[in-house]
């Protein structure tokens, strides 16, 4: 099977193309493929298919093997890989996901995309939408034990659950040994992804992410969008801001007007190769 490493600020996937390549157990195959010492070593896998309502579907299986919703990296990527790969040759595109179909906007300079302006969607603030196990209409600053401590955390849908943590400084923030926990907290049915913050200024934030069914990853582009949101309803930051992230910058800018959360950064080739399956 043939398939395409590539990484948006650091957060990197094996992308296979089911346009011309069939995967039978994608589950099974992303638990193998994805370590990083006796497999190709990623994320997770992500699946560039066919779809009936959009340009292409993107079917996303973390490195556990668990199926995700979204991935902001990985569908700038996908975006990179459709235009240059010429299965669909637009500046503009759409793609289906499991949090509906988003549309990508290109910035395309001598036949390469340079960056992709990723639609996110309106964030989602209601518990039962999260899903979050917490009364009332919002979970914001809201109080949660943990192991005996009290956090506040305020909680945000992107197409996939996300408990953001204001901290202190973000390099020493004990993300190896709350992030699973949190992942794993009973307020959370589905599990959640944890994002530790810290404000830099009004218009800057520094960002770590625990993900659900990766762990520690080096980006994550949902968790960018639900903590710029979480940075605003916390009366934090403004509506655009710079957001540094373990493996680089994402830019992110939540419309006032529209409600919607737009998000640019890169997108990346590593390599192509092929693997026994």
């Amino acid at each position: 099977m043939k398939f395409t490493k590539m990484q948006g600020i650091g957060n990197d996937y094996i992308y296979i193309n089911c346009f011309e390549e069939r995967v039978s157990n994608p589950a099974e195959l992303s638990v193998r493929l994805s370590d990083r010492h006796f497999g190709i070593g990623g994320d997770g896998i992500i699946l560039i298919e066919p779809s009936e309502t959009a340009d292409c579907r993107m079917d996303i299986y973390n490195a556990d093997g668990s199926r995700a919703m979204m991935c902001g990296n990985g569908i700038r990527c996908v975006g990179k890989y459709v235009y240059e790969r010429g299965i669909a040759k637009k500046e503009t595109l759409s793609v289906d996901t499991m949090s509906g179909v988003k549309t990508l906007r290109l910035q395309v300079e001598n036949g390469r995309v340079k960056s992709v302006t990723v639609d996110m969607g309106a964030p989602e603030f209601s518990p039962d939408r999260i899903p979050v196990s917490l009364p009332g209409d919002m979970a914001v600053s809201r109080e949660v034990q943990l192991d005996g401590g009290e956090y506040r955390v305020t909680c945000v849908s992107m197409g996939n659950p996300h408990c953001v943590l204001f901290v202190d400084d973000v390099p020493s923030a004990a993300v190896e040994s709350v992030g699973p926990k949190f992942e794993h907290h009973p307020i959370f049915p589905n599990r959640a992804n944890i994002e530790f913050v810290h404000v830099s200024g009004p218009k800057e934030i520094e960002m770590r992410v625990w993900e659900r069914g990766s762990g520690e990853t080096l980006a994550c582009g949902t968790g960018a969008c639900a903590s710029v949101a979480a940075c605003v309803l916390n009366g934090k930051t403004e509506r655009d801001v710079l957001v540094h992230l373990k493996g680089g910058d994402l830019s992110v800018r939540w419309d006032e007007e529209s409600g919607h959360i737009f998000m640019q950064g890169p997108a990346e080739f590593v390599f192509d190769g092929t693997v026994d399956i």
